[in-house]
């Protein structure tokens, strides 16, 4: 089994800058593909952002050139740097794991193919 844990969620304002981590422990998880999720009230979840065990990354379009995710395979972390947050993006945000590989066909936004999901942290932005 493989239990993820995000921490680094709190309120900011406006064009403020965030840092989400999210923990990975149990299985060796270098192989697979992370992603970032986010869910308003009200709202579906969405894909934020996913990264592949080679660093190739991808982003929803309305985060493109303000969200950064990474990961550190030698301490099991993963990480997500906000910048320029705006009102919308307030939401909990979920880390989970995926054993598809990203890229090709898949741009890793299908919440279906991931199988594990941390308890979320929430990001709240305010005016």
């Amino acid at each position: 089994q493989v239990q993820l844990v995000e921490s680094g969620g709190g309120l900011v304002q406006v064009g403020g800058s965030l840092r989400l981590s999210c923990a990975a422990s149990g299985r060796t998880f270098s192989i697979y593909t992370m992603g970032w999720f986010r869910q308003a009230p009200g709202k579906e979840r969405e894909f934020v952002a996913a990264i592949s065990w080679s660093g190739f990354s991808t982003y929803a379009d309305s985060v493109k050139g303000r969200f950064t995710i990474s990961r550190d395979n030698v301490k099991n972390m993963y990480y997500l740097q906000m910048n320029s947050l705006k009102p919308e993006d307030t939401a909990v945000y979920y880390c989970a794991l995926s054993t598809y590989n990203l890229g090709g066909s898949w741009s890793g936004s299908s919440p279906s193919r991931y199988g594990y999901w941390g308890q979320g942290t929430q990001v709240t932005v305010s005016s």
